[in-house]
């Protein structure tokens, strides 16, 4: 087992690894920007390196910098956490040539996964459906009206190396798609530094299922159930839920043994998420692979009772499966997280500033990930997520009873959250009925 892990990120999740380490007898070292010099993570790791100025390409997006920082406290491994350095590629090469784990998957299936018309390819050679599409990316305007002819609109085009929305255009009928093809291509150059685009069938009213997974070095590969992900805004997801309400047994089963066998022949390691849409019919269609631990990984945690980040730190130090999960994969009641972001429930206008007060939920069923205290400063440089709430309920309905009663008694005064967000979503009947998919934000605000 490693001796000390440097944890290559911040806020909560920086926190949520150091929990883990904590209880795997594992020192920690905290890297942080000038911004962060008083984040719980810094006080709470063994040991704390500043690597740099606020700014993300200044610090925690610097490679040279965290190298450094890993190299000077003498560390074992890196848990990247998830956004800035997690799938990168070279980051995880780096480390690699320093004589760092890095606790992920393999730099060769990190980038394999990065673009997703590779790993498109790679999926549908193992047997799991993808939506209609181009073969490749798309070489011109022409080749794009070609494709869609062929599979008919609505058409989306996606950024091959893409994420978050940036990238992605529905086309809606011929006359559209070279103008939009254009955009799509500058801001995929724009924000990925790769222009390439691909196009895909559109599913109007999709739902967003995506599969935790865990696999270790000796080509063994385990399922731990879905993810409904569909609450979103611009891409970007806001609620999350295990299981989904949507998904039957019959079917989960037949994707697990799938991702079993297709993971398995890409080589993939450590943890992962595959991602689906679900069309109005119930059918699954794979879109992408995150090749890290999730923001909402903890819904998984709650209906399984495994710790994920224990489990990747494990898989990393080489221990097989087999000896992590001890007892056959079994979903158990359900779990719902909320992201409560420093934005304005009504305007989602960003709202960093200080925390004056604070009161965190508890009780039965109640879990908090957070890094925010009271007097905390949150900075204007980096993702707006303030805290997790994340409860559990013997089944769907006591699961958001439960997080409507939490919801009340979560108060942060001093900057604007979603918190009044999540209470309108739980509390309506369409969220409730779990009549959900990726465009129910749109219609719930259109109902003000």
């Amino acid at each position: 087992m490693f001796q000390k892990i440097l944890i290559a990120n911040r806020g909560e999740i920086a926190l949520r690894v150091i929990c883990a380490c904590k209880e795997l007898g594992i020192k920690t070292v905290a890297v942080y920007s000038e911004a962060d010099r008083h984040s719980l993570h810094v006080r709470f790791a063994d040991e704390a390196v500043c690597i740099g100025p606020a700014k993300s390409a200044r610090s925690y997006l610097d490679i040279p910098s965290v190298i450094s920082a890993a190299e000077i406290t003498n560390v074992d491994a890196i848990h990247p956490g998830y956004g800035f350095l997690s799938e990168n590629s070279n980051f995880a090469e780096v480390c690699e040539t320093s004589g760092l784990t890095f606790i992920g998957p393999k730099p060769p299936v990190i980038r394999a996964m990065g673009f997703k018309q590779h790993a498109r390819e790679a999926m549908d050679k193992a047997g799991i459906p993808i939506l209609p599409g181009s073969a490749g990316v798309l070489e011109s305007a022409e080749h794009g009206l070609e494709t869609a002819a062929k599979i008919g609109y609505p058409v989306i085009l996606k950024a091959t190396a893409g994420g978050g929305g940036r990238g992605m255009r529905v086309v809606n009928e011929a006359s559209e798609l070279p103008g939009l093809l254009a955009q799509a291509q500058a801001e995929a150059g724009a924000a990925f530094s790769c222009p390439d685009v691909y196009i895909e069938k559109y599913i109007r009213k999709p739902r967003h299922i995506e599969f935790q997974i865990l696999a270790d070095h000796y080509g063994q590969v385990e399922v731990l159930g879905e993810r409904e992900c569909s609450i979103q805004r611009r891409h970007q997801k806001l609620i999350e839920e295990s299981p989904s309400p949507r998904v039957t047994p019959e079917l989960r089963q037949r994707i697990t043994d799938s991702l079993k066998k297709a993971m398995r022949e890409v080589g993939y390691t450590n943890a992962g998420t595959v991602e689906f849409l679900m069309d109005e019919d119930g059918s699954l269609y794979f879109i992408e692979v995150n090749a890290r631990v999730q923001v909402e990984h903890p819904v998984t945690e709650l209906v399984t009772g495994i710790d994920i980040v224990k489990a990747q730190i494990r898989i990393a130090a080489g221990e097989p499966l087999s000896s992590i999960l001890t007892e056959p994969v079994t979903l158990r009641g359900h779990a719902i997280e909320c992201r409560i972001n420093a934005e304005n429930p009504e305007t989602f206008t960003p709202s960093a500033g200080k925390i004056t007060g604070l009161n965190l939920p508890g009780g039965i069923g109640v879990r908090v990930d957070t890094w925010a205290y009271t007097d905390c400063v949150i900075p204007p440089y980096y993702d707006s997520l303030v805290a997790k709430l994340i409860c559990y309920g013997s089944d769907r309905k006591e699961a958001i009873t439960r997080s409507l009663r939490a919801l009340d008694m979560f108060i942060v005064e001093g900057i604007h959250t979603s918190i009044p967000l999540h209470q309108r979503i739980l509390s309506d009947p369409e969220f409730q009925a779990g009549d959900i998919d990726t465009n129910y934000i749109a219609r719930f605000l259109a109902k003000k």
